[in-house]
């Protein structure tokens, strides 16, 4: 940034007003420290603002360096006057984190013509000492010259002086800003620290906090999946179990009714076969016991001929009972070595023969006429 700095009516050492302008350029100080100072500093402002402010600290020390210097040391010597200016100013913008690169002094002038009557001055006494002689002109030449000698040498005593002044005060204001800068660096960084260490504090108790939300709603999920799980459990196990027992139930009830009904049925049917076969037997036992009146009558209508027809109707049923074991037997065989022998045992089997149907049926063959002509032809 390129600055002019400029003082109107500042009085000199000697209480005569000048008005100074000069030329600085400045920068932004790059250094990493200093770059945050001047963040710090100016951060948020435009260019043109931070051009005034580093302008005014540049005339504020432009002002206090003319009231210590006289016209001619300011008029005579611009460049170590700009070299002051500079080396004041620099630790005070240095502070704000600008680096002052070039400060020279453009003009100066007065508004009642010290200067012009100052050359004047000069002139005239050049001439005077010009028109003195020859003769003189040497002599008063060299008692000009100590005597100049000597004004330059109070001149410059009292400059030193003063320069020593300056540098001894821009030494104890150096100090003084070093220390100010040191507190407001311990401060600033103690400030960091402590916002720091509460913004740490800040952010733990976000995170206790976040934790308890999320515990919260932990809990809360493991409690909505305890609820569903039980729920899941009665939809799964308890209402299957209590359907399953209900169907058991009906189906006991069912079975029960149906084993009730079938022994009703049963018990229905039995009675039924029970009146039924009681029916038959009476139908029965009165068809045997008409039979049996019928055959009584018949008896006694037809006599010896109804029980002969009686026996000979069984007869062939005897056989067939006597019969059966000998139908199981493919061969018999008769050992007898006599012919004669044979013929006497199948008649014996024959005589026998009444006996056995007397002893079964009480019928004596013997006395039926026809089975006595036929077993006894010559009776």
């Amino acid at each position: 940034m390129t600055l002019g700095p400029k003082c109107e009516d500042v009085e000199t050492a000697e209480g005569v007003a000048l008005t100074v302008t000069g030329v600085a350029q400045v920068k932004i100080m790059t250094d990493q420290e200093l770059l945050g100072v001047a963040c710090e500093q100016f951060l948020g402002k435009n260019v043109r603002e931070i051009k005034a402010v580093v302008l005014q600290t540049l005339e504020g020390h432009l002002r206090s360096i003319l009231g210590t210097l006289t016209v001619e040391q300011i008029y005579q010597d611009r460049d170590q006057f700009a070299k002051l200016v500079r080396e004041v100013a620099a630790p005070d913008v240095g502070r704000m984190g600008i680096e002052i690169l070039s400060f020279t002094i453009k003009d100066v002038y007065d508004k009642v013509e010290y200067l012009s009557s100052l050359g004047k001055s000069q002139t005239a006494a050049v001439q005077r000492d010009a028109d003195i002689g020859v003769a003189e002109a040497e002599r008063d030449a060299g008692i000009r010259e100590a005597e100049c000698k000597k004004e330059m040498m109070d001149i410059k005593f009292q400059a030193d002086t003063k320069m020593a002044d300056s540098k001894r005060e821009l030494e104890m204001q150096k100090a003084s800003f070093n220390q100010e800068v040191n507190t407001k660096k311990a401060e600033a960084q103690l400030a960091y620290e402590l916002q720091a260490a509460k913004e740490q504090q800040k952010i733990r108790q976000e995170e206790m906090e976040i934790e308890v939300v999320q515990r919260k709603k932990q809990i809360t999920i493991e409690e909505k999946e305890i609820s569903r799980t039980e729920k899941e459990l009665i939809a799964m196990v308890k209402r299957p179990a209590e359907a399953e027992a209900y169907k058991m139930q009906q189906l006991a009830e069912g079975e029960k009714i149906k084993k009730v009904l079938i022994a009703q049925a049963e018990a229905e049917k039995i009675r039924r076969i029970g009146e039924a076969e009681a029916a038959s037997i009476e139908a029965i036992g009165k068809a045997e016991a008409e039979k049996m009146k019928l055959k009584a009558e018949a008896y006694q209508q037809y006599g010896d001929a109804a029980k002969t027809a009686l026996v000979l109707e069984a007869l062939p049923k005897i056989a067939a009972k006597i019969a059966a074991p000998l139908a199981k037997i493919d061969e018999i065989v008769i050992l007898s070595g006599d012919s004669s022998r044979m013929t006497g045992e199948v008649n014996r089997l024959l005589a026998e023969l009444p006996a056995s149907v007397h002893a079964l049926t009480g019928i004596d063959l013997m006395k039926i006429p026809l089975l006595q002509k036929m077993t006894n032809p010559q009776a």
